[in-house]
């Protein structure tokens, strides 16, 4: 039988052969999260703290999934030990109501005078949009599309436009983060600027340090999503320093500082372009491997196991899975536990072990480092020894 002859070859009861489907990334994220556990979005200051550690391709790939990494440590039994405090919260959130109330004047009063003294002071006549859409994806078109409107009514007008919580994209590691800072003001001559507000106060005009260089790091990654949003409009300017407003001294009351977080920027322009892409990270894991805290303890231990982490000290204050990886670190006598500097300095000795051979004599003769602390074990046994037996 053939279709020359005019029939039909008979039809077979059997779905057509071919290559399976191909599961999508979203579906494998979803996969890797868990079947009802929701994505958990990224914020700044998750990715300023993954900027900083870049080689974790653990945190690249729990963050990119959308991984609950709080609900994550709690399951395998190392639940995190750091987070604001219930008044912190009401504290910052009150003082942020404080400084945007009525319309945002004193916040862009603030800005006038430290960041554009020069330009017409900001008046009633100050536009503050509505950037209210439907989800993320939606807030984002919104904010682009009142930024360019402010953009030309700066350059038409010379008015100052407030934009309260706007929302930002920025892709990171091959998957969208969507970022809201607390405010981005655009000044008459079409300057964007980024305000960030802390509750810590400015004591005599200065702050802690950490907690600005931190403040600093987060505004950065809004800075670098603005840019993102700007390409698409030739006129617009973001300005590399953001505004701090914080309480004055020890009262309620606002004030402001300039901080110029360019070098900030950079580092961490540089350490996101160097993150593994999800996609590859997720292609390396075996069949299976899920994140889901409903599962036993011993099958998230493996399924954490199977992702390579570069623990550091450091991510005690900034990583929810930070004490189940010092565990692993410290189990495995990894010398990343002792910090970064010395992990540097020991090179290719990975290990305790190996290290503690190396300043025993027993370590590769062509190492350097190994050669090194063999030397440095020699001297300080020498110097033990002379002040053990003074002549």
């Amino acid at each position: 039988m053939s279709v020359a002859d005019g029939t039909l070859p008979p039809v077979s009861s059997y779905p057509p052969s071919g290559p399976p489907r191909k599961t999508t990334l979203r579906q494998r994220l979803a996969d890797l999260r868990g079947p009802a556990v929701p994505p958990r979005p990224l914020d700044a200051r998750a990715l300023a703290a993954l900027a900083a550690n870049p080689g974790c391709g653990r945190r690249a790939l729990l963050d990119g999934a959308g991984v609950d990494k709080t609900a994550l440590a709690a399951a395998l039994g190392s639940p995190a030990a750091f987070g604001q405090s219930q008044f912190a919260i009401v504290r910052g959130n009150s003082f942020e109501a404080r400084v945007k109330g009525d319309g945002g004047a004193a916040l862009l009063e603030l800005v006038h005078r430290h960041m554009d003294a020069g330009a017409e002071p900001p008046g009633p006549g100050a536009r503050v949009p509505d950037l209210t859409a439907a989800g993320p994806e939606g807030r984002a078109a919104r904010t682009a599309l009142a930024l360019r409107e402010a953009t030309a009514a700066g350059a038409a007008t010379g008015a100052w436009t407030l934009l309260d919580h706007p929302m930002l994209a920025l892709e990171v590691a091959g998957t969208p983060a969507y970022l809201e800072p607390d405010a981005v003001v655009v000044h008459p001559d079409g300057r964007w600027t980024v305000v960030e507000i802390k509750s810590f106060p400015l004591i005599d005009g200065a702050a802690d340090p950490a907690k600005v260089g931190a403040a600093a790091r987060q505004a950065a990654v809004y800075v670098l999503a603005l840019e993102n949003t700007a390409e698409k409009l030739a006129s617009a300017v973001v300005g590399h320093t953001v505004l701090l407003v914080c309480p004055k001294d020890f009262s309620n009351l606002p004030t402001a500082a300039p901080v110029d977080v360019r070098r900030e920027r950079a580092v961490t322009r540089r350490q996101l372009e160097r993150l593994t892409r999800v996609e590859e990270l997720a292609a390396a894991l075996p069949e299976g491997v899920s994140f889901d805290p409903a599962r036993p303890a011993e099958e998230l231990t493996e399924a954490v196991s199977a992702v390579s982490a570069a623990y550091a000290p450091e991510c005690l204050a900034a990583c929810e899975l930070a004490f189940h990886c010092r565990e692993q670190a410290r189990a495995a006598a990894e010398v990343t536990a002792l910090g970064r500097s010395v992990r540097g300095e020991l090179g290719a000795l990975t290990t305790v072990e190996e290290a503690l051979a190396a300043a025993a004599g027993d370590g590769c003769p062509d190492d350097p480092t190994a050669a090194a602390l063999h030397q440095a074990a020699r001297l300080r046994a020498e110097a033990l020894e002379a002040a053990a037996c003074p002549s």
